[in-house]
Order: C-alpha cells, then structure tokens, then sequence
C-alpha cells in the first residue's frame, strides 16, 4: 500500500479546508490524566531506543468506558502489583539497552572506567533519553538526581553500567512517563473566567498521541518549547504537518483499534470441532486485514468514510482466502482481492474480523453482532440482559422446529424483558447471518435457508450487501464517528458545552465530502481541544487499594484510585 507523499496530503488538505468557516467559540471540558496503553508505551520505546529494544512482559488491563479505552484511560491507576510489572519491564529494557550488543550503537558515550561511576557520561545518556521519554526538556533536577542515584549504584557495585540501569528503570517507572497529564494555565475570557488554556508542553503531547498515537517528535517539542504551540496559526501549520506524516497510518490504526472492540482479539477462541480451518494465525489475519482496509481506504486513498461500508476491494492471505472463498496467488504476504459481484459479501459489516468477534466459540449470533453494530458504528446503548434470561433454546441441542438463529430468536424474544433490546439489535444482526462464526459464507444453518432480510429503522434489506449500503446512507453512522473520534481526542465524553461543537464537526465532515483526515484537523486545531475548564469542587475521595477493581463490563482488572474521578462515565 503506498501512502500519499508530504506534499500531496498536505495540498489535499489545503484544498478541502481553504474556506473552512470557524469552529464555535468553545471551552474544552475538564483536563484529563490517561495512563499509556501498552501500544503507546511500546511506541514510546522505540521512539527513544529503537525498534531493536523489545517490550517484553504483561501490563495492567484497560478499562472500557463508554465503548473506548480511551475514556477507560483516564479512570486507572496503577496498583502496587501493576508498578511491579512496570519495573520488571523498565529493568528489561535497561538491561537491553546496557548491553554489550547494543551499548555502542545506543549510548552516546562511553565510561572512562566501566568499573566506576562516570557522571559526565551518565548526565548525556539521561539527557539523550529523558526528553523523548517524559516528553519535555528535562530540568536540572531531573537531571542531577538520577547522576546521584547512577554514581551511588555505580560505586556500590563497581560497574558504571549497573549505576546507568538505575537511571533508566528510574525515567521508565516515572509519573510522567506511565501518564499523561494535562496542565493548563488560567487564560479567562469574557463570559469565561474558568477558561484554561494548555500549556504547550501538554497540547503537544495530546496533539501527537491524537494523531499518532505516540508522544510529541523533536520538531514538536521544539515549537511547543518556544511557546508557539498554543498560537492558532502555528497549531494549524503543526497539524498539516503530521497529518502528512508516515505516523498517521498509526494514529488511524489506534483509533480503529479501539472503536471496532480489537482488543477483543488477544482473548479470542473459537471450538476446533465447529470450525477446524481457524488458527492464531487466520485470527491475526482478520484482525490485520480490516485495518489495512481502513487505512487504505482513509489515508492512502483519502476516500469517503461512508464507503467502508459499499467496497468490494479488500487486502488478503492465504490463510483468509479460505474464509472468503477466493483463490489467493501469494504464499505469504498481502495481496489485494475484489469480492465477487455474484455474493452478498460487500464492505465492512461482511469482514471476517467483525464475524469472529461477535460471535460465540462455536456459533455465530446475531444478537452480539446487532448489538456491536447499534453501540459501535451508531452510538446508542443497548441495556445488559437480565440475569434470569432463559437461553435454552441456544444451549438445548437443535431440533426440527427452531433451525435457525432467526426462528430461536423470535421464541427467545417473546419474553417480555428481552422485547425492547431484541427488536434494535436482532433484525441487523440476523442480516449479518450469511456469515457463521468464523465468517465464512453460508446459506443454510442445519439444512434451512438462511433469511437475511430485514428492517433496520424503518428501511427494508434483503441482505449483507442492502445492510452495508444502509448503514452508508444512514446520517448517524457518521455523526457517530464524530463523537467517538472526539472523545478519543480528548480523552473524555463531550461536555453540555462542547455539544454545538459536535454539530459543527458534524456538518464540516459532510462538507468535506467524509474525509476522516479533515475531521481529524478540525477536532486538533479547535478552540475546545486546546482549552479546558476549571471546576472549583472539593478534592475527589481518593481510592486506594492494593487490589484491581472489577470492571463490570468486561470483567477485567483495573485499578482504581485517585484518577478515578477523571472521564465519563462507566457503562
């Protein structure tokens, strides 16, 4: 896949947004804390290290809010359990980078005597690291206590490198390393004394992890130390810039990666005897292949979001063309394939990714399809099941009445409790049953035709293909982009305040024809996403637990504590 050059995404950009009106005067909301997920800290890493440096071991769990973990991150802390992991990790890298194979090629000197404490040659590998990996310039302070804690450790143990690890597992394990925290100063308006306005340090950290998911370049850091950043002019000029950037495939990728459920992947199984082609590997593939999809169709081709949902043309393996039913030449590697006009299988919804995720081990179903489909793609809440919910007639072996996933939902539907919920998610989700739970193509379950029509909010489909194009024309599925895009970018659900500005977003996308890159500029160079709001309330109760909390979505661990009272709220 080629990805468009500087000079070309940038006058795209200059094209579709030269008579851009202004965005609403809006305050952004409150400032937000995130810790780093374990992609942005493997992105940190090799930011300062270099991709030969390897992240190895296991980090605390994400917290899901509001179907991002985005929002999720600004609810964690880390348990004393979880700061262990993070020094198990630090001292890994440390070790890595201390190493004889790679000490010459990463370190900008050498010790004197690599048996004794060496503070000039210490003082230059904290100053070539720590900028990158606290994402600021580094104060004497910073820099003097990790000479005094290298020399001590060096002296005791007679190795200049042992005293060095110390210094580096010290910046890995740091505050300002795990989180990133926004600081703001008072910048009042009329109408606005609790306006801030983030300093430029804190807008170039949310800016890059925007865009690129990972912290701030040195050409970033650079302007936001010259206290330029926060200029509209030159925020604008920074923006064109890294939206022309290689990183933004990265950036893209993360934002997928979270609104589509991926994480989901790292725990997906399926039963062998139901599906005996599937593997790790086909899992990976499917995984992969929607975000090529995504990533080709939204950067390289800067095309129409709307059009994920209509295309035929799609990225492939081998290991997936057994999925799809289509001969696939290369052995190894990406190939691209154009579906069939003959089969129902068009755009996003028909991808082999969604059919295994919202499937169950041995059986597909329709029910966690539609409901992916109503909270992901349209942004509406659809109730947990009650706890007396009776599934016999998913569980009991199949027998000649109820066939099909169609005919045990209407018994299963009839139940009084189970009527609402059933009726937004089950007529989408059984337009999706084309697909079994792996994904591949089918058109009887148990030896009964398959019926795929339906309703979806009051116009017919007759199946996969008529689903997709209705989701294409639906105007909430791009509104719904708008708002999870948003509070992706800020790390928190939209205030009562920042609402006109969602509308704005929404109707500059249309304008610009639903390019993702223009909404992306328009949410980055917007008065919210550089200011915040104060809000005068008495400290948060703090939380402190040597135990992870139980998260009621998903059941995983994740610690709560004085971040805790950050973001929006749980579902």
């Amino acid at each position: 896949m080629r990805i468009p050059s500087t000079l070309a995404v940038a006058a795209l950009i200059a094209v579709l947004l030269g008579c851009e009106a202004a965005d609403p005067t809006v305050t952004g909301g409150p400032l937000a804390m995130r810790r780093l997920t374990a992609e942005q800290y493997r992105n940190a890493i090799e930011d300062a290290f270099g991709s030969q440096v390897e992240v190895a071991g296991r980090f605390e769990p994400d917290n899901r809010r509001e179907g991002l973990n985005a929002l999720g991150a600004a609810m964690v802390a880390v348990t004393p359990s979880g700061f262990e992991q993070y020094e198990a990790i630090g001292r890994s890298i440390a070790d890595q980078v201390t190493s004889p194979e790679l000490r010459e090629q990463l370190l900008p000197c050498q010790p004197d005597t690599p048996s004794a404490a060496d503070a000039a040659c210490t003082e230059q590998v904290v100053r070539k690291f720590g900028r990158s990996l606290l994402r600021r310039p580094l104060t004497e302070e910073d820099v003097q206590a990790r000479i005094e804690a290298a020399s001590l450790a060096a002296e005791t143990q007679q190795d200049f490198y042992a005293g060095l690890r110390v210094a580096l597992v010290s910046m890995l394990v740091a505050p300002e390393f795990l989180f990133r925290v926004e600081a703001a100063q008072p910048a009042p308006s009329p109408g606005q004394e609790n306006r801030l306005e983030l300093t430029n340090l804190s807008l170039a950290s949310k800016l890059s992890y925007f865009l690129w998911n990972r912290g701030p370049d040195d050409a970033l850091l650079a302007v936001a130390q010259r206290g330029e950043l926060t200029q509209p002019a030159v925020l604008a000029r920074e923006v064109d810039r890294m939206l022309a950037s290689e990183y933004l495939v990265d950036g893209v990728r993360a934002y997928f990666e979270d609104v589509l459920l991926f994480d989901k992947f790292d725990n997906l199984s399926k039963d062998v005897g139901q599906y005996p082609i599937f593997n790790n590997r086909m899992a990976a593939d499917a995984r992969e292949q929607t975000l090529r999809f995504i990533v080709d169709h939204l950067v390289a081709q800067q095309a129409d979001y709307r059009t994920l949902f209509t295309s035929r043309t799609l990225p492939m393996t081998r290991s997936l063309g057994a999925v799809y039913g289509i001969p696939v030449r290369a052995v190894d590697g990406w190939e691209t394939a154009v579906l069939p006009q003959n089969q129902p299988r068009v755009g996003l919804l028909s991808h082999a990714s969604f059919a295994m995720l919202f499937a169950h081990p041995g059986r597909s179903s329709p029910t966690l399809r539609g409901v992916f489909l109503r909270e992901a793609l349209l942004c509406q809440s659809i109730p947990e099941a009650p706890a007396d919910i009776d599934f016999t007639q998913f569980v009991a072996d199949v027998n000649a009445v109820h066939n099909t996933a169609r005919d045990r939902l209407d018994v299963h539907s009839t139940q009084a409790s189970c009527r609402k919920c059933h009726v937004l998610t089950d007529p989408i989700g059984l337009g999706l049953e084309n697909f079994d739970g792996i994904g591949k193509l089918r058109t009887t379950e148990n030896g009964v035709p398959i019926d795929t029509s339906g309703d979806f909010d009051g116009r017919d489909f007759s199946g996969p293909a008529e689903l997709g194009q209705a989701f294409a024309d639906n105007p909430l599925v791009s509104a719904c982009l708008v708002q999870n895009l948003y509070r992706y970018a800020v790390g928190r659900e939209e205030t009562r305040g920042e609402r006109p500005l969602l509308r704005y977003l929404e109707a500059s996308f249309e304008q610009n024809s639903y390019k993702l890159t223009a909404l992306m500029r328009d949410i980055a160079v917007s008065e919210a996403f550089r200011t915040a709001t104060a809000e005068p309330q008495s400290p948060p109760e703090q939380v402190v637990s040597s135990e992870p909390a139980r998260d009621a979505e998903t059941g995983s661990s994740a610690a709560v504590g004085d971040a805790a009272t950050i973001g929006g709220k749980s579902t």
